[in-house]
């Protein structure tokens, strides 16, 4: 198991080393991004290794020709040479970088989008709790933001590769000429590494404690700047206190922040001293050789200048591996938030749903409760949908309704008891099969900025997805920048024609300009808002897009004004006819249409019954009635 880091802890040595274990995991990814480009990384880094060493030592050749030459020999064909060798290597070398650089920037962008592909098509695989969790969002946050980064990652392990290979060359020959220079060079940059180290470890730890508050940074912003929320903001005069709230959490994670660069910045530096003192003493050693005539001139020139870059590479291989045990505390985020698993999986070999459900739904002693809650959000549920009856849930808020159809939907699974489909616990299913058997339109709709037809369309993706796909081909992005799409619906698919039209939302194709590709909600150009009621409408239609043996509505007509509910509900009765639905709903003239309707009270069935039976009763149902009856007089 992966340790977990408390928000007021550091990372342990064991955490340390077990986030090192993430490098080999990256590297396939990045493999499995673009072979060609990671293979032609490594081998442009390869070759770039050997330019320091190649370049230095053509300069100690050039500086002894020239030395020679003023003896009196004269050599200029050779001098002519070695300058030419000098500057193609030179050459060379830049064409390198330069490829080296374009070679990680295409698959830096590949990486990115592969790995936000990962991260979306894991997030699907969880279940609805974890989206309800705190917790689990700022872990996901934290994993998406390392989408668009972690490909450094490999630039930096290469390049550390690069610099151990030139740095190997430069120590073989400052070993030859003298040991003691490469004791020295240890002694230059080890103080350097253990003080990155150190605060590499302190950084991460100060960004990971303010996960949450940069995530309540965020969300502060987009309410005091938002089309949503300007309405209110502005009314409510909230602008002020949003504002002061940012600068308040914004200014304590600063102070923090500051006071720990400070105290990095004042010991780096003074353990860049020692460093300085390290490189100097190497070069009083090798001025005093060459003043012996131990070594030519050349070699004092090549002794220099490979201990000085030997430093810069050893501190950069140090620094760098700093880094990288950094960038691989960060890389722990996006794999612990791939090992997360779902409770609710696949059965092996599970059957599909039959395609005609004989029996129907049965609850049988029932209880949920959410992960981490002490309090039951139902318990000891029983009742039985048949096929064909329409039911309706019916109680005040908070008394477990729509936990229900999300039980029944299988978005959550029963802590105790078991829910039975035609004999067969609904988890011995299969799971696509089980949501392809349901169509749901829940009270907090997704209200989608995309087109009309792609709103409608959702309800049921792989029927239309061709159709919605043509319009992302080049050829088509191409010629609808020049020309406004087609108004009319001949193109488009009966089945999203049909479904607008049926729940009404086609009563809104005239306003629009762009017909069925018309985009909705005011995040892209173009785009048309619309109200409450008719945002409904188009939510409604994924419902008849879907022809689901069961379809549940959560508050199908909340925003609808007494005319459209009309009208609705007379087609809603042609939608369910000959199937199974359950209706939610606290006006009870929606209510009254089900067959049996179920009063829930904390959590629990009280009761059961039609709408005349439970009017005789005189029991909750009754009262609730009354209620709302009286306010219509």
């Amino acid at each position: 198991m992966v340790q977990t880091l408390k928000s007021s802890e550091r990372p342990t040595i064991r955490q340390q080393i077990q986030a090192l274990h993430y490098v080999p995991p990256l590297l396939k990814m990045v493999w499995e991004t673009h072979r060609g480009y990671t293979l032609g990384m490594a081998v442009l880094r390869l070759i770039r290794s050997a330019i320091p060493v190649a370049t230095l030592w053509v300069g100690k050749l050039i500086l002894d020709a020239i030395v020679v030459m003023q003896d009196g020999t004269q050599n200029l064909p050779l001098l002519w040479k070695l300058v030419g060798i000098e500057i193609a290597i030179v050459l060379t070398g830049e064409a390198l970088a330069r490829a080296s650089s374009l070679v990680e920037s295409l698959l830096g962008d590949l990486f990115s989008n592969h790995t936000s592909v990962r991260l979306m098509e894991h997030a699907a695989t969880l279940d609805l709790y974890h989206f309800e969790d705190p917790a689990f969002y700022d872990q996901l946050e934290r994993a998406r933001r390392q989408t668009t980064s972690r490909i450094g990652l490999l630039a930096q392990l290469l390049g550390i590769g690069q610099d151990a290979l030139t740095l190997f060359s430069f120590g073989a020959a400052l070993f030859v000429y003298s040991p003691w220079l490469l004791l020295l060079l240890a002694v230059a940059v080890l103080p350097s590494f253990l003080g990155e180290t150190h605060f590499a470890t302190l950084e991460y730890s100060l960004l990971y404690r303010y996960t949450p508050e940069r995530r309540r940074l965020d969300y502060v912003r987009y309410i005091a700047a938002s089309d949503e929320t300007a309405k209110e903001v502005q009314m409510f005069g909230l602008a002020p206190w949003l504002i002061q709230r940012f600068k308040t959490i914004s200014q304590r994670f600063y102070e923090e922040n500051k006071q720990l660069s400070i105290r990095r910045s004042f010991v780096s530096t003074g353990l860049s001293i020692i460093g300085t003192a390290g490189y100097y003493g190497a070069y009083v050693i090798t001025v005093l050789q060459a003043v012996k005539g131990v070594i030519s001139l050349g070699s004092l020139t090549f002794l220099a200048g490979s201990f000085a870059r030997s430093r810069d590479l050893i501190q950069r291989l140090l620094l760098g591996a700093s880094a990288i045990y950094q960038q691989c505390l960060y890389l722990k985020d996006l794999f612990d938030f791939f090992e997360m698993k779902p409770s609710i999986v696949n059965p092996p070999a599970g059957p599909s749903v039959p395609k005609v459900i004989r029996e129907g739904f049965i609850f049988e002693n029932v209880g949920f409760r959410y992960p981490g809650s002490g309090n039951w959000a139902v318990r000891n549920v029983n009742f039985h949908l048949r096929p064909g009856e329409r039911i309706a849930f019916v109680g005040e808020n908070g008394a477990g309704k729509t936990t229900l159809t999300k039980l029944l939907a299988r978005l959550y699974d029963p802590t105790e008891g078991r829910i039975l489909l035609d004999g067969v616990d609904l988890r011995h299913y299969d799971l696509a099969s089980v949501r392809r058997t349901i169509s749901v339109i829940f009270q907090d709709f997704v209200r989608y900025d995309l087109r009309f037809d792609e709103n409608v369309g959702v309800g049921e993706i792989e029927q239309v997805r061709s159709y919605l796909d043509k319009e992302l081909k080049p050829s088509m992005l191409k010629a609808n920048s020049s020309r406004p799409m087609a108004s009319d619906n001949g193109h488009v698919p009966s089945s999203i024609v049909t479904a607008a039209e049926k729940s009404l939302a086609a009563s809104l194709l005239s306003r629009f300009k762009e017909g069925y590709q018309q985009m909705l909600g005011r995040r892209f150009d173009n785009g048309m808002e619309l109200s409450g009621g008719e945002w409904q409408k188009v939510a409604l239609a994924r419902a008849y897009m879907r022809q689901a043996q069961v379809l549940i509505l959560d508050e199908p007509t909340a925003a609808l004004d007494a005319r459209a509910e009309y009208e609705v509900f007379l087609r809603f009765s042609e939608l369910v006819a000959g199937r199974m639905a359950v209706i939610i709903s606290h006006r009870f003239s929606t209510v009254r249409m089900a067959d049996r309707i179920i009063v829930l009270q904390y959590g629990q069935v009280i009761e059961d019954g039609s709408h005349a039976e439970l009017l005789a009763r005189r029991g909750l149902y009754a009262e609730l009635f009354s209620l709302q009856a009286e306010g219509y007089r």
